[in-house]
């Protein structure tokens, strides 16, 4: 075993850079799909389909990359308890570019019929199961070079790449849109930031193959003398409550996203009537600013808590819901645009805290495995369903009443996990590895 290497105020900037910057590039894959499901994946993969049925069939295979997840974060997990996170992390981003790439190249429904959904679904799988491995070990390769103290701060440049992949998808896609007339776009416009994903991914692994282990990691391995055999299991059998709190605390902050996000897009042009274009720019701005709001949430979480800002979050996001929609309602762009960023904000407030919270539940010989199954798990009836469940009762209420009355119920469970999880901020590791 190698001796590992001092985690310096140099090493830590090398890896909160590494690992948000190859966040950033997986998750513009991952939302790049979501955004195109909204736009035009219907209209290419599904065209007989009545529209707000191709809608929702686009949002199903969609869904598909969360049901993956959870089997990503416990494949990921486990190997990156045995044989460490950086390998992992490399593997995760290569089969995200990959299958994204593979995306740009498929042919539509009327080229190939019905294989060509049948493909779809397929990529789509395989990028859920790669971004399921890529949270927990970009993560924790910050929360394990930093201090205690500052943890929370350092943990959510990771978490804020996350938006900034978002951004960079919605920018691409609304530049497209704008320099392209709407069959130019459906013909071949929406192919190319797809592609742009392999020049990407090129520049996220040339980066992470600067990084060294993390050193809390090696340090546990030689302690262990062995790695971990199931670590997984152990996560399940020592850690039950740990795994209940985690999951609980990602049910509003995923389900809000991807109504605001994904489901938003929808409700903006279809419902709302609006432009795509107007669409695309105003999520952009209001993921710009989470892309900032994260790290304040973040840095504030080691002053004064994770619970209270987690809590205020959730909190906040059930009782904007009913905001959200009157603002949008009203075709004002300003509005629109501040009903975007009140609801992203109120996400932020529980994402920039999450990364640090959700790793400080779980000892460092089953961190990544607990980690990524708390974080995970939940994206299978949380975000993966949401922007489904959303069209579903919008078509049938004719009302966004039941959608806000949807993030309620969401923000109430996030909110009570939140009361009912330990706080953590502050406490080492080893102090936390010491907790049964």
């Amino acid at each position: 075993m190698s001796t590992p290497v001092a985690a310096t105020p140099a090493n830590l900037r090398k890896v909160v850079f590494a690992s948000m910057i190859g966040t950033t590039i997986e998750w513009y894959d991952f939302f790049l799909y979501g955004s195109a499901s909204a736009l035009v994946f219907g209209q290419l993969f599904f065209p007989k389909a009545d529209p707000t049925v191709g809608v929702m069939l686009s949002f199903a295979t969609y869904a598909l990359g969360f049901v993956a997840r959870p089997l990503g974060g416990l494949v990921f997990g486990h190997f990156g308890d045995r044989i460490g996170r950086k390998q992992l992390l490399m593997l995760s981003l290569v089969m995200m570019g990959g299958s994204t790439v593979l995306i740009g190249l498929l042919p539509t429904v009327a080229q190939v019929g019905l294989f060509a959904p049948l493909l779809l679904v397929l990529l789509r799988l395989v990028q859920g199961f790669a971004v399921g491995g890529e949270w927990g070990g970009a993560v924790l390769m910050v929360t394990e070079y930093g201090q205690a103290e500052r943890r929370g701060f350092w943990a959510g440049w990771p978490q804020a790449g996350v938006p900034a992949g978002n951004l960079l998808a919605a920018a691409v896609l609304a530049i497209m849109s704008a320099v392209q007339s709407n069959a130019d776009f459906l013909a071949w416009g929406w192919r190319v930031p797809f592609l742009l994903s392999a020049v990407l991914v090129a520049i996220g692994y040339w980066v992470r193959t600067t990084l060294a282990e993390s050193p809390l990691f090696q340090q546990a391995l030689d302690d262990a003398g062995a790695p971990p055999r199931a670590p997984v299991m152990d996560a399940i059998r020592e850690r039950p409550g740990g795994l209940a709190i985690g999951a609980g605390l990602r049910v509003a902050e995923n389900i809000c996203f991807y109504v605001i996000t994904t489901f938003g897009l929808t409700y903006i042009v279809d419902h709302a009537h609006l432009t795509r274009g107007l669409a695309l720019n105003a999520m952009l701005i209001g993921t710009a600013v989470e892309v900032v709001a994260i790290p304040v949430f973040a840095a504030l979480s080691d002053k004064v808590g994770r619970r209270p800002l987690y809590f205020l979050g959730a909190a906040g996001i059930a009782v904007w819901g009913f905001v959200f929609f009157r603002l949008i309602d009203t075709g004002q762009t300003p509005l629109i645009v501040l009903a975007i960023i009140g609801g992203l904000v109120c996400h932020a407030a529980m994402y920039g805290p999450q990364a640090a919270f959700i790793a400080e539940l779980f000892p460092t010989r089953m961190r990544y495995s607990g980690a990524s199954l708390a974080y995970q798990a939940t994206s299978i009836f949380a975000g993966s369903l949401a922007p489904i469940i959303a069209v579903f009762l919008l078509a049938k209420y004719k009302s966004w009443v039941p959608i806000a009355i949807y993030l309620a119920i969401a923000g109430a469970i996030s909110a009570f996990s939140a009361l009912k999880a330990r706080e953590t901020k502050g406490l080492s590791f080893a102090e936390i590895d010491a907790i049964r």
